[in-house]
């Protein structure tokens, strides 16, 4: 991973956990909200982006897990053109984060 993200890896904060699901409620309570990317979400340009946001990216061809996806606060689609249904996991958190982004400095 770290060869893949050219560099952007030494500039981001990485944590590893065993239970995402009660790491993520953890920290919901201290005010942050979860996002993940789901193709049958809501279309991320009707949510808002704008606070403190855990992004949650699920594995390629599984997606994100049911328990997980219950815990998010928000389900994320990219809204998507022709016969292309979805993205690869690297893709799909690059437009995400680009949204957040986005709407941070509009």
């Amino acid at each position: 991973m770290a060869k893949t993200s050219a560099g952007a890896l030494n500039y981001t904060p990485v944590a590893k956990v065993t239970n995402l699901t009660a790491v993520m409620e953890d920290l919901k309570k201290k005010g942050m909200w979860f996002v993940c990317a789901d193709m049958d979400g809501e279309s991320m340009y009707r949510l808002n982006l704008k606070g403190p946001i855990g992004l949650v990216i699920g594995s390629e061809g599984s997606g994100v897990g049911r328990l997980v996806k219950e815990t998010c606060d928000m389900v994320a689609s990219i809204p998507m053109k022709g016969n292309i249904d979805s993205l690869n996991a690297s893709v799909a958190a690059g437009v995400l984060a680009y949204e957040i982004v986005r709407q941070r400095l509009g």
